[in-house]
């Protein structure tokens, strides 16, 4: 077990929320945080979110939804949403058990209210931070959250969020100064964004077109029922069925809506359908001696966009005679792709729990839309998001003061750089 300034330096780690890995490249390249090694890629779960990604970087519980509005499947209704950002933080507002591990996070309304008042949020977050950080006890790790750097970028777009670095890397460096090298930095997001203008994905009105009711609440009665949590203004969406047998024509319909990148279900057999405009696979897996194999099979185009790729891997004797690839191949093969890491990354959305309350069809909406609350995108000019599987939502940083670190980490296997 490692003990803090003595097997190891002491660590720092904070956690950036929304910061994607371009945009720290772009800092390092303005001179900021240039006391650090080169930052990583660290591959952000699919769905993108923050409770997502952090409870897979730390092997916490899983959360019970993809937000804090979230559809229970036992009760068969949405529960949580706007509620938990009123009050204080009580023991059933914590998503997760990495939040138990937390030194430092924004007070909550803030979360709120870096929509309102973004730049005396986000001074006001970072001024706790160092404050708190330099009263802390000298010989435990530290764990500090901002989560205002996501809310910069959502309202304000990545010029302002440059601003907010700035003031971050001069802190650091008084950190550095006060610690010296016996405690290590580490600084790393959560998931990335897409930094372009976003507009609304009529999802709800082509459902109802459709002829399916939605609702808060599905009701056993009436198996056209859908419901879909509303709450950020995400790429993704995650939709429960009132029947499963409708589940099929759900996502053959959302190929049709413009917007949709791609949706991925569960068929009988516990394999993964991919489906959208581009077409639609499955990918299986399979695990052998402690190896885990996927395959990818295209039923019609290739919505994934992994045909050529895996070509190669054909020619080049990479994939056995059934078709399957071994994980590690794939992994070095796909984490820069378009949709980075994409067959394990994609069957482990709905074949893991990655949350309790795992959707029946989880949606991957395109870059330049969004899926949420209409009230709150009525307050906020929606600058950039994530939540989808696409290359820029996908790629989170990950960088150390101390430690050189390898190009590409998965969130899952992330642990063993932040805490070992």
């Amino acid at each position: 077990m490692h003990r803090p300034g003595v097997s190891r330096p002491r660590r720092l780690l904070l956690c950036l929320d929304g910061v994607p890995h371009e945009l720290i490249l772009a800092a390092r390249n303005r001179g900021l945080f240039d006391g650090f090694l080169a930052p990583s890629r660290l591959l952000s779960p699919f769905p993108t979110m923050t409770n997502v990604a952090l409870s897979a970087m730390f092997s916490a519980t899983p959360p019970n939804g993809y937000e804090s509005l979230y559809f229970d499947k036992q009760s068969k209704h949405q529960a949580g949403g706007i509620g938990k950002y009123l009050g204080r933080r009580t023991p059933d507002k914590m998503p997760s058990s990495y939040m138990d591990q937390l030194d430092y996070q924004e007070p909550l309304a803030f979360e709120f209210l870096i929509y309102v008042a973004p730049e005396k949020i986000w001074r006001a977050d970072m001024r706790r931070f160092h404050e708190q950080f330099s009263a802390a006890p000298q010989d435990r790790d530290y764990f500090a959250f901002l989560k205002g750097t996501d809310g910069l970028l959502h309202a304000q777009g990545p010029a302002r969020l440059a601003v907010a670095l700035e003031t971050l890397d001069k802190i650091l460096r008084e950190i550095r100064e006060f610690c010296g090298r016996e405690t290590e930095i580490v600084l790393f997001s959560d998931h990335g964004m897409n930094l372009e203008d976003n507009k609304r994905v009529n999802l709800a009105t082509e459902l109802r077109r459709k002829g399916f009711t939605l609702n808060s609440q599905l009701n056993q009665n009436n198996g056209r029922q859908l419901s879909i949590p509303a709450f950020g203004l995400c790429s993704y969406a995650a939709i429960y069925c009132g029947d499963h047998e409708v589940v099929s024509e759900v996502s053959d319909f959302l190929c049709n809506v413009p917007g949709i990148d791609f949706s991925v279900s569960l068929d009988e057999a516990g394999n993964v359908l991919v489906k959208g405009p581009a077409g639609s696979a499955l990918i299986e897996r399979r695990i052998e001696d402690q190896t885990t194999f996927y395959r990818y099979s295209t039923q019609a185009g290739d919505p994934l966009e992994m045909s050529q790729l895996l070509s190669n891997l054909r020619r080049d004797g990479r994939i056995d005679a059934s078709g399957f690839v071994a994980d590690d191949v794939l992994f070095s093969t796909t984490h820069s792709h378009k949709y980075p890491d994409a067959l394990a990354n994609v069957y482990r959305s709905v074949s893991t729990h990655r949350v309790k309350h795992t959707a029946d069809v989880l949606v991957s909406i395109k870059d330049g839309y969004y899926y949420g609350w209409s009230a709150f995108a009525r307050v906020v000019k929606l600058r950039a998001t994530h939540g989808n599987a696409l290359r820029q939502s996908s790629n989170a940083f990950l960088m150390s003061t101390h430690r050189d670190l390898p190009e590409c980490i998965r969130a899952d296997e992330a642990g063993a750089y932040l805490l070992g």
